[in-house]
């Protein structure tokens, strides 16, 4: 539990990824979780199959975009911490956006039925600078370089497979 506490105040920007140590099974678990909400929250968007393609292929560029990180910035003993840092702060995304679709189910037709939208965009501008925090302390970036790489870490895991399900 003090681990997973740990991960937690990263999405604060409290805690430095590179001084935790997990376990494997942590960190196969984390990705679990990731593919367990993530087949929610799609599923109730669309079609529950192709919700589970669409969220295997968003595991499957995340973790490919994590290795190719980790082998250009030579910095292969972070693999892990990095992995389950990510996968982590996209869990807690990912849970807090399926309360606000529930939100969103129950806002319909009332006068706060824009509140899930901005409840939305405020869960991914916070995503992405976790994810650049993340970037930032296991790979020394600047600022510009992290920012930028978190940015198109988002377009490439969650704008890529969105677009293969929508030519399918």
């Amino acid at each position: 539990m003090t681990l997973f506490i740990q991960y937690l105040q990263l999405c604060w920007f409290t805690n430095n990824p590179i001084k935790l140590y997990p376990s494997q099974s942590f960190l196969w678990r984390s990705v679990l979780f990731y593919l367990g909400s993530g087949i929610i929250v799609e599923a109730n968007i669309s079609d529950p199959a192709d919700a589970t393609l669409e969220v295997g292929m968003r595991t499957l560029v995340a973790l490919s975009l994590l290795t190719v990180l980790v082998f250009f910035n030579k910095v292969k003993p972070l693999f892990n911490q990095l992995l389950i840092a990510v996968f982590m702060c996209e869990n807690v995304m990912v849970t807090l956006g399926i309360f606000v679709e529930i939100y969103d189910a129950f806002a319909r037709g009332t006068p706060y039925e824009d509140v899930p939208t901005f409840l939305g965009v405020v869960l991914i501008v916070w995503y992405m600078a976790i994810i650049s925090y993340i970037f930032r302390q296991v790979f020394q970036f600047r600022m510009a370089s992290s920012i930028s790489l978190a940015i198109g870490y988002f377009l490439a895991t969650y704008g890529g497979p969105f677009l293969v399900m929508e030519v399918i």
